[in-house]
C-alpha cells in the first residue's frame, strides 16, 4: 500500500491540520488519495453522503482530497457517553457502547477486522493514503492492544511522520526524543 502516517508526540499536536495539508498537496499533484483514521473519539461528527457518521477531521479532509467522505476513512467513531463509557460507532452505524477496559478486551478483534477490511477498500480506490494516528504512539498501557497508531503503521506498511507542538518551546524536543526512545528500533529511521 502506498500511503504515509502522522503520528504525534500527544493529542493536539496538529496531526489533523498535518494530514488535511497533505491530503491537499497529494490532490493538487494528481493523486487519486484519501484520508484514513481507524479510531477517533469525538462528539463533532461528519455525515457522510449515505448519511453514516465519521469524525468531522476525516470529512474536512477528504474534501481536502477531493473525494467524497466514506466510512472507511474513519471506521471506528467513538462518541463519549459519560465520564466511563463511549458509543462506537462502527463503519458509519451505532454498534454498542463500552467502558473502556471492555472496549480494549471485547473489541479488539472486531476493530483489527473492520481496519483490514478498510484499508483493503480504499487501497482499491486510490492512489495513497494519508493516515492519522491518536494521542501518542508509545501510550505504554494502551500499546499491546492499541487500534490506531504502530499497529495501523505495520498493517498497512507505510511509514510514520512523528509530529510535535513547536509552540511548547523546546518542550517539544525532549517529547519527540521520549517518544523515539519507545519505538522499536527497526521502526525508527534519521
Amino acid at each position: 500500500m502506498k500511503g504515509i502516517m502522522i503520528q504525534g508526540t500527544a493529542s493536539d499536536v496538529g496531526k489533523s491540520f498535518i494530514a488535511t495539508a497533505f491530503c491537499a498537496i497529494f490532490h493538487q499533484l494528481g493523486y487519486k488519495v484519501a484520508p484514513f483514521k481507524s479510531q477517533n473519539m469525538s462528539n463533532n461528527s461528519y455525515v457522510t453522503l449515505d448519511g453514516r457518521e465519521i469524525g468531522r477531521a476525516q470529512g474536512i479532509q477528504a474534501e481536502a482530497a477531493g473525494t467524497a467522505a466514506s466510512v472507511y476513512m474513519n471506521l471506528i467513531f467513538l462518541k463519549p457517553k459519560s465520564d466511563c463509557t463511549s458509543e462506537i460507532v462502527l463503519l458509519g452505524k451505532s454498534y454498542e457502547t463500552l467502558g473502556g477496559q471492555a472496549y480494549r478486551e471485547k473489541f479488539y478483534l472486531k476493530g483489527l477486522e473492520a481496519i483490514q477490511l478498510s484499508l483493503e477498500k480504499l487501497s482499491e480506490q486510490y492512489d495513497f493514503l494519508v493516515m492519522e494516528g491518536a494521542g501518542s504512539p508509545v501510550e505504554i498501557n494502551l500499546k499491546d492492544r492499541e487500534l490506531v497508531n504502530m499497529k495501523v503503521a505495520e498493517l498497512a506498511d507505510v511509514p510514520v511522520i512523528l509530529v510535535a507542538d513547536i509552540a511548547i518551546g523546546a518542550a517539544c524536543l525532549p517529547a519527540l526524543s521520549g517518544r523515539l526512545n519507545f519505538f522499536p528500533k527497526k521502526n525508527v529511521a534519521g
